[in-house]
Order: structure tokens, then sequence, then C-alpha cells
């Protein structure tokens, strides 16, 4: 992961708010897994944010088959 640039790990971001975006997608495009999706998440938004996107990420998986 630290091999990412800013503009990639702002895409990444963007990418994993997006409700149409599945972690696998991101995963395939940039080589990193769900968990350092979460973990970048987690370092570069607030807190609360973080929250709120999680909760909505879980919310979401278990309404569709194939989501985050």
């Amino acid at each position: 992961m630290k091999d990412l640039s800013e503009s990639q790990l702002s895409e990444i971001i963007e990418m994993a708010l997006s409700d149409d975006v599945p972690f696998k997608t991101i995963e395939t495009e940039y080589g990193i897994n769900a968990d350092q999706i979460k973990r970048i998440m987690k370092d570069n938004i607030s807190p609360r944010s973080y929250k709120i996107w999680r909760q909505r990420v879980k919310d979401f998986s278990t309404r569709r088959k194939y989501y985050k």
C-alpha cells in the first residue's frame, strides 16, 4: 500500500465511497484486498464518516449477494 500515489489513494477512496463499486473491482484494479481498503478508508476519512461508511457497507451486503 505504501507505493500508492496520492491520486491513487483518492481514486480508491472515491470508489469505496461509491455504492456501485464492489471491493472486488478495487482489488482487481489496484491489487489491494478488502482489509487494505478498509485500512485506507480508516486512515483517510474522519472517524464518524468511516463508521457511517462501514455501516452502509454492512447494510448493503445483507441486501445484495455480491457487494462490498
